[in-house]
């Protein structure tokens, strides 16, 4: 049975892809006010990747242990002027620490947790990170309605 006969390998091998996608995107990426949208992009990735790997998991399927850890993009590195509050880097230091941990196993649940603390950190630094921007005039500011208490 091929890949193409298999939905939850086609799932996992589309998924696959638009994970390399969204890493390519920060290893080519200019420090730019699209920081926050990649990180969301990675943010969703990650939470698909981590849909996926537990229906996989249910299935019956192992991960492919991987025998080296990847290198971070240049961008997402510590020590090199990530924007964003730095105890949410720490929390996204500490889920990629996770997901390589992870992945050198087979337990497709661990590597989904692993996705899902990624997904989670991703996120929630992007939400910041944009919230920055628009403070500091990188990203133009966003028009809030008029608010009236009660």
């Amino acid at each position: 049975m091929g890949v193409e006969d298999d939905p939850i390998q086609a799932d996992f091998a589309a998924v696959q892809v638009r994970w390399r996608r969204a890493i390519q995107a920060h290893r080519v990426a200019p420090p730019d006010a699209g920081f926050s949208a990649r990180l969301n992009g990675l943010a969703t990735i990650a939470h698909r990747q981590a849909d996926v790997c537990r229906k996989a998991a249910t299935a019956g399927y192992s991960w492919p242990p991987h025998r080296t850890t990847t290198k971070q993009p240049y961008e997402l590195r510590p020590g090199t002027g990530r924007r964003g509050p730095k105890e949410l880097w720490a929390r996204f230091d500490a889920a990629v620490e996770e997901l390589n941990r992870a992945a050198v196993g087979a337990d497709l649940v661990e590597v989904a947790n692993a996705y899902g603390a990624l997904a989670a950190a991703a996120g929630d630094l992007a939400v910041e990170v944009e919230r920055e921007d628009h403070a500091s005039g990188l990203l133009p500011p966003v028009d809030l309605p008029d608010r009236r208490s009660a």
